[in-house]
């Protein structure tokens, strides 16, 4: 993926295009993957990086959502285990098998959740990623020899999935433009196109790189906006009524060392209303999440202090050595688009639906909202037969149940810290050869080489800093102290990629250093521990 082509294919095109997306999140990037594999014609923008808002966010985990099983929601269910099969099976170097345990400390817990994962397993059908199982307390301590042993009785083993989101976010964009896409980060839609019967006929791009503006006419346009998603339907009608309630999570990055082994945790119930997660993640350990009702989205929220105490607090209670703030690596925070309930209402948003939703506009702007990473195939393959039947486009079966995602490897892990790169990773280890600095770890704290930061840069249109090691690398979330450091030699890599100037980089390195900043978890407010 190169941005100068993208922007290029932009300005040539003098006829309409099937259809125009909006957002380069997990449902906008999955939506140009189903709909350029149909054969359409397809051009994808998004106003900031690709994965900037949410889809960065996640709890790294490809689930079915066990804690909706209490709710009986079972439809939702064995969707999400149906995907879950789906991605381990066209992403096997992204998608791995993660085994969880959930720790009992009370006499009807085993056989109440061991029914519970049965029931998990069942519906997962052959898309199972292993059986459950009770286990004993010296099975529990061997799996989790970090956990809480007081009052400890033994636990129930289950297995779900896990990912790095953004790495799929990009190889699912790489597959779309494998299949003829045009997808490009950093151009914004700023007003829409409408026709002679009163509908949208397109939209107005505004290239935020060169300020060049495109009229760009579509047969269906497709809002995939996530926490945008009321902000951009306004663009098309002004009056249109709310469909998303926003709702923030947060997740701290610990030292490997408060979880070791290959097993997770998960704790069923919490104060908060929501499970909470405590899992293995690129040589890290990985706390979280909250779920706490917002008004306003934006693309760097911050953790409330309440939210802070109550994952440390939660984690103390089952960690032989309980963390503190000085123990965070980093912390972010993460807005889920929620689809509000009938009717609205201020109830906690943990009961709302994740479940997504499929809606038509007076304009005629389609909009997919809703759901979660796990289902983002679904959710495309779902809007794209609404758009087809919406533009009168020809009707074409939908092809990626058994798509290879861009990437695919079955023995990625041979790769080692190049893994998540599947195939790319030949390529990168071809950069790296190009000079020895190239090959140079860029901190020592990090998985990371700079070999990857130009690979980004030449292949998958990393623009800034922040695109560099927030996303195209994980560097940001694992350890915000140590990116920080790393700012001013990886903005030096990039100028010379990019062929920008000092000026260029003392921008990015301040502007990277403030972000940084707000990953790094500070001292208590007074009162706080």
């Amino acid at each position: 993926m190169k941005r100068e082509e993208m922007i290029s294919r932009l300005r040539r095109r003098d006829t309409p295009w099937d259809l125009v997306i909006i957002g380069g999140g997990a449902v906008g990037s999955g939506v140009a993957v189903d709909a350029s594999t149909r054969g359409f014609d397809v051009l994808l923008v998004e106003r900031e990086d690709f994965g900037k808002g949410t889809s960065s966010r996640s709890t790294k985990l490809v689930h079915g959502g066990v804690r909706y099983l209490e709710q009986g929601n079972m439809s939702l269910v064995m969707e999400a285990l149906k995907e879950r099969g789906m991605l381990l099976r066209n992403a096997p170097h992204i998608v791995h098998n993660l085994p969880f345990v959930v720790p009992n400390y009370s006499w009807w817990e085993a056989p109440f959740y061991g029914i519970g994962m049965k029931v998990y397993d069942l519906l997962a059908g052959k898309y199972n990623f292993g059986r459950s199982k009770v286990l004993s307390l010296e099975e529990t301590l061997e799996r989790l020899p970090t956990i809480q042993q007081e009052g400890l009785r033994g636990g129930v083993l289950y297995h779900d999935g896990q990912f790095d989101d953004t790495r799929l976010l990009i190889h699912l964009l790489a597959t779309a433009a494998d299949h003829g896409a045009t997808v490009i980060n950093y151009a914004e839609v700023v007003s829409m196109l409408t026709g002679a019967d009163g509908f949208l006929s397109g939209v107005v791009v505004e290239d935020r790189e060169s300020h060049e503006t495109f009229s760009v006419n579509a047969k269906v346009v497709v809002n995939a906006t996530g926490i945008f998603t009321d902000a951009t339907r306004r663009l098309a009608q002004s009056d249109v009524k709310p469909m998303v309630t926003p709702s923030q999570g947060i997740h701290l990055v610990l030292n490997r060392s408060f979880l070791r082994g290959e097993n997770a945790i998960m704790v069923p119930r919490t104060s908060d209303g929501r499970v909470l997660f405590a899992i293995p993640w690129h040589d890290r350990t990985l706390v979280g999440t909250t779920d706490t009702g917002i008004e306003f989205p934006s693309y760097e929220p911050s953790a409330f202090e309440e939210e802070i105490q109550f994952v440390l607090d939660t984690a103390r209670e089952y960690l032989t050595r309980p963390p503190s703030r000085s123990d965070v690596l980093s912390i972010f925070v993460g807005i889920r688009p929620l689809v509000s309930a009938p009717g609205g209402g201020q109830g906690k948003t943990s009961a709302l639906s994740r479940g997504h939703t499929i809606h038509i506009d007076e304009s005629g702007m389609l909009t997919v909202v809703g759901g979660k990473w796990t289902t983002y195939r679904h959710m495309a393959e779902d809007c794209v037969d609404h758009a087809i039947t919406l533009g009168s486009l020809r009707e074409t079966p939908c092809v990626t149940a058994d798509l290879s995602i861009h990437g695919y490897h079955r023995q990625a892990a041979k790769l080692g810290s190049l893994s998540v790169y599947g195939t790319d990773a030949e390529g990168i280890q071809q950069i790296a050869a190009e000079k020895p600095e190239f090959a140079a770890k860029l901190h020592a704290a990090l998985p990371y080489i700079a070999a990857e930061i130009v690979w980004s840069v030449r292949n998958e249109m990393s623009r800034t800093v922040d695109d560099a090691l927030a996303r195209r690398t994980r560097a940001l979330l694992l350890d915000a102290r140590a990116a920080v450091e790393i700012a001013p030699r990886v903005a030096n890599i990039m100028a010379a990629e990019l062929d920008q100037d000092a000026r260029w980089v003392r921008a990015q390195v301040e502007s990277f250093t403030t972000l940084g900043k707000q990953y790094i978890l500070g001292p208590a407010p007074t009162g706080g521990s």
